[in-house]
């Protein structure tokens, strides 16, 4: 970032200087109001898997291992908010505290269960359930 010095261009009537535009500015307070947008959908979407599952949601946040029930619940989550949702996999690792590696290992492994005719009737119930509630906040 460069200092801003103001010269005689900068001087308006009246004797005031403007210091600099404040376009740059506009458009991080745009790239923070996406960001929060994003990481509330992506609460939502831990709070959405929790109830559609009977999982505590802060099971599902919790940092480190889980057991496998959780695991594949927040594997599902994450699935649904990259696939369905079209959120990147850096964010979605970001959103549930996990890398962006750890994401791209449970789309795998949810695409991988979805040959079972059950598991497949439960990620497509998630993804119904997450576009009817973020039908009007999707990021694409």
């Amino acid at each position: 970032m460069h200092a801003v010095y103001p010269t005689r261009e900068d001087q308006q009537p009246g004797g005031q200087i403007r210091i600099c535009d404040a376009a740059p500015f506009r458009s991080l307070a745009i790239g923070k109001r996406r960001e929060e947008r994003l990481l509330d959908v992506l609460e939502g979407m831990i709070d959405i898997a929790a109830a559609l599952f009977n999982v505590s949601g802060r099971e599902l946040r919790r940092p480190g291992r889980s057991q496998s029930e959780v695991v594949r619940v927040r594997q599902i989550a994450m699935y649904v908010a990259h696939v369905s949702l079209g959120i990147s996999m850096k964010d979605v690792g970001r959103g549930f505290g996990r890398d962006r590696t750890t994401v791209a290992y449970a789309c795998h492994a949810v695409e991988d269960l979805r040959d079972d005719e059950e598991y497949d009737r439960l990620v497509a119930m998630t993804e119904k359930v997450a576009l009817a509630a973020f039908r009007d906040r999707i990021l694409r």
